[in-house]
Formats: structure tokens, sequence, C-alpha cells
């Protein structure tokens, strides 16, 4: 038997791609026997299978990549809770602590471990975002932790392959759609079954014992190629600051700090805003995921990513920071402070690789928007919105318009998304002018109208940021143009709060644009004529 460290590139290539294979057999499983449009039409999940030391070795393909950032970390600390001798053949970990896993309640992670031929090989882990966890309607205005809805610790949700019966009751009991979360979770459930399957299947037809040669071949080519990458750096220290609009007035900012030293880099946060008293505050694992990603896509956005990726890597932010706070802060919307350390990575790495990074993108963090009620019938619905602004150009062209990053989100079936809710959505439009300028020009944010047809009043609780701070242009671009949340009567929205809207009442959404990329007057004429034509541009 060959060993995976004698195999030479093209084999070893051959068997990481089987191992992806896997993955994203298992996550089409997740999407398609989903309940909530969030998971089966956006795509708000991830699945990752990792070696008997709980290190990751493949993920989906299209997964998100906090999720993907968070999962080796989140099976690392579950093994603490729960020591590996107790992780039986059949038995399956879940968790939603945010300080454990994803960054938020509504993110429920399943950990399971996988046997061949009776021996411990690796794990599966998958997190998805659930439609409620209880609490509150998803929000961003908590004042405390314990609002936000049920913290699940680790616990066995499932005990040699039989499902503990008490876990699912008391998650039940807690939801306000509890079909679609336990129909949800059952779809995690069915992805850990086909990548158990996929792996027994894989190391026979390989010839492996087990996983350990390939993880350890496979981790120190991720290690060489990022090492590489970085050494192509001139060393020394990089710095940005990206602000946030906050909360009520308080506004944020992200202060970061790259160092780059031979093949190795640090990422610092020092100086961060301290954790405020909303769900604002983005926890560690969350931090770190948002760090690494963008990164990578600057710097060796080609090789598959597992935990070699970042053995050159360190990040740390302050204890206390708005990136890395104590327990029990609220952190509901984590994303709107962790999906802006995207455009602070870029911004520093903008000064040494200016064509390998991306003006801030408009999507960046995400408007959210969340509808909760009653049907006709009396039955409760939670849908969440799940669309974007455009995304930040590069030094390569114009920024995509409406297009999420560094979230990878969809924005799913508007069809799905009204047949589930009694909203109906009236018109979605690219919004001219919206990217900004530059001799490439920012992605184009959208406007979404969205009108109340129940007979009962509808909660709605929004998410966003960028109204003040917009997303900004690099090297000489323009800003991109912000967000906007208004009811159609004129009354503007408050744009972290819960309010209500009352029947017939119309919403209006205004996502924002990317910024551009360049001095605006070395634009190509052929592009500002495309623009005017297509009317992505028009003359005031």
């Amino acid at each position: 038997m060959m060993s995976a460290n004698e195999m030479n590139g093209v084999g070893l290539e051959i068997l990481w791609s089987r191992l992806i294979s896997i993955a994203d057999e298992a996550a089409a499983t997740l999407r398609r026997t989903a309940f909530s449009t969030i998971v089966r039409e956006s795509n708000d999940f991830a699945v990752v299978i990792l070696d008997e030391k709980g290190a990751s070795l493949a993920e989906n393909s299209i997964g998100v990549p906090s999720f993907l950032g968070v999962l080796p970390r989140t099976v690392a600390c579950l093994l603490e809770h729960i020591p590996v001798e107790d992780w039986n053949d059949g038995d399956v970990i879940v968790t939603n602590d945010p300080w454990i896993g994803a960054g938020h309640l509504p993110d429920l992670v399943v950990a399971s471990p996988i046997f061949h031929h009776g021996r411990r090989v690796g794990f599966c882990a998958t997190v998805a975002h659930l439609p409620d966890i209880g609490g509150t309607i998803f929000s961003a205005d908590c004042r405390d932790f314990y609002e936000e809805g049920l913290r699940i610790l680790p616990t066995k949700l499932m005990r040699a392959g039989r499902e503990n019966e008490d876990v699912f009751r008391f998650i039940r009991g807690n939801v306000r759609v509890p079909d679609q979360v336990v129909r949800d979770i059952d779809a995690q459930l069915a992805a850990h079954s086909v990548v158990r399957t996929g792996i027994r299947d894989f190391l026979g037809s390989a010839d492996l014992a087990d996983l350990s040669d390939i993880s350890a071949a496979l981790h120190e080519r991720a290690d060489a190629a990022m090492r590489m990458a970085i050494a192509g750096l001139p060393d020394g220290d990089y710095r940005s600051v990206v602000r946030a609009d906050g909360y009520e007035g308080r506004e944020t900012e992200i202060r970061c700090c790259i160092t780059v030293a031979g093949d190795t880099l640090s990422i610092d946060f020092a100086g961060t805003s301290p954790q405020i008293d909303r769900g604002l505050n983005s926890v560690f694992n969350y931090t770190y995921a948002y760090t690494v990603y963008p990164l990578k896509c600057a710097l060796d956005p080609l090789t598959p990513h597992n935990d070699g990726s970042y053995r050159s890597v360190t990040v740390t932010a302050p204890l206390g920071s708005i990136l890395n706070p104590r327990f029990p802060a609220p952190c509901n919307a984590r994303h709107l402070t962790g999906q802006l350390i995207a455009g602070a990575v870029h911004r520093c790495l903008a000064e040494a690789i200016p064509d390998q990074v991306l003006a801030e993108s408009g999507g960046a963090p995400s408007l959210r928007a969340v509808f909760s009620g009653q049907d006709a019938s009396g039955e409760r619905f939670s849908q969440i919105l799940m669309c974007s602004g455009g995304m930040g150009a590069s030094a390569r062209g114009d920024g995509l318009a409406c297009t999420p990053f560094p979230t990878n989100t969809g924005s799913g079936s508007i069809e799905a998304f009204e047949g589930l809710a009694p909203l109906l959505v009236r018109r979605k439009e690219l919004l001219a002018n919206s990217g900004g300028s530059g001799r490439h020009r920012g992605g184009l944010g959208q406007e979404i109208e969205i009108e109340v047809m129940s007979s009962k009043t509808v909660v709605l609780s929004l998410m966003g940021d960028r109204m003040k701070n917009l997303p900004l242009g690099l090297l000489g671009g323009g800003s991109g143009q912000g967000v906007g949340m208004t009811l159609a009567s004129g009354r503007a929205l408050a744009p972290k709060a819960r309010t209500e809207l009352v029947p017939g009442d119309r919403l209006i959404l205004r996502y924002a644009g990317g910024g551009g990329f360049g001095d605006p007057g070395e634009r190509d004429p052929a592009d500002v004529a495309r623009d005017l034509e297509n009317g992505y541009v028009v003359e005031r």
C-alpha cells in the first residue's frame, strides 16, 4: 500500500478532489432535504470533513466562508467538552453556543465521528442557519445575550444512531416554526450520513486504512502554497481603519495591522472599538474566519483550503472588543461587524498587492430583513430576505452587481419567499449610479419593494449599516451609494431595530453599491458609453 505522502502531485490532487466531491454530495443532500428557504434557497450552510485530530481536510465548494473557517475550531472545542473516547459510532453532537460555534444562536453546529472497520478515522461537521431559534425575532437591538434565543450547550443529539428525544422536544418547544427547524436539523443529519458512507467507500477504494497520511500530505501542500504567497509580499507592517455606523450614532471602527515577516503573516486588531451592549459584537471564531478568508482570496485563491492553509497565519483581537467580546455579550447581528473585516484586510494588502484586492463591497455587511407573524390560517411564519448589494471593483474589472462578498449566501427564489409568508415583492431592480466611480466601477446595488399582504400585523427586524459610512473605493475610486430603509409613505426606518408593519404597508430596501477602483478619469470611454446605454449610470 502506497502512503499518500509517497503519491505524486496528480494522484494526490485526485484524492483531494474526491474528498471535496463527498462534501459536495453531502451539501446537495442537505440543501435538497431542508425545509427553510434560508438553507435550501440561499445556501446558508456548510459541510466540512475533518481528520481524526479534528483538522479540516475538505469542504463543500459553495459553503459560507465564515462557517468553513469556524467548524475546525468548533470541533476542537467540542472535543474539550466531550472527550474523544466518548464519541461513539452513530453519535451526533450539537451546539449553537456562539463562543463555540459560528458566532450567533441561529447557526446550529452538528458534528459526528466517522468510523471505518471499528476505528475512529475522522469527523464530519455541518452548520446551518435555522429559520428561528426562539427568544426575540432575529435582530440587532437586544441588550442582553439571553434575549437572543435558545442556547444549546454541547450535547448528544443522537446516541449510537438513536435520536435523543429530549433534545428534539426542548428545541421544538422553544421555536416559532418547529417543523421547519426540526426538518432542517434532519437535513444536517442526512448530510452526515452521506459523508460517513462516502469516506468509508473512499478509504476502501483508495486502499487506505485511515485519513492520517492523506491529511498530512494535503496540509503540507496547503501550507506550502500559502507560505509561498506570503513570501512574495514585502516584509513590513500594513495598516487600515474601517468605520461603521454602529448603533444610534455611536460609531464603531476596526483597526487592522498586518505584519509580514518572511513566509509568516500576523493580523492584529489592537485599537478596535470595545464591545457594545447591542448584538453587533463578533465573537472571535467569526472574526478569525472572516479574517483568513479574504486573506486567502487575495494571496492564494486557487488552492483548495484546509487547516494547513493557515499554519503560517496568526490572528489576534483584544478581549472585550467588538471583534472578541466577553461572554455574554449580545451577538445576533455579528455579521454587521465581522463582514467588515474583509475590507480592512484588503485595504492593508492594497499597499503591497493592489492588483489582487477588492474595494469595499456594498454587501459587506449584508442588509437583512426578517419578517415574522401569522398567516391567514393562523400558522406562524419567520422569513429572512437574503439579498445583496454590489461587489467592490478591482484592478481587473468592474464589481459585480448584487453579488455578495465576503459571504456568498444566495438570494434564492422570490417565489419561494412569497410562498411561505403573506408578502409580495412588488419590484426588484438595479440602482443606477450606486456603484462607486473609478477606472473600474463598483458593482450596482438594488432596490426592493415588499408589500404586506397579511390581514394581521407583521413584525419586521432590520439589520443594516452603511447609511453614513459608505463602502469605500481603492486607489482613487469613489464610494458606493449607501443603504436605505423606508416605507412607501416616506417614513424612514431605523437600520437596527424592530418595528411593526400593518396590512398594506410597502417596505423599500436600498442595498448599497460597491466601491470603485482607480482614478475615474482613466475609465475606458467604451465602458462609460456602455454604462450610459445600459442605464447603469444616469447623467444628472
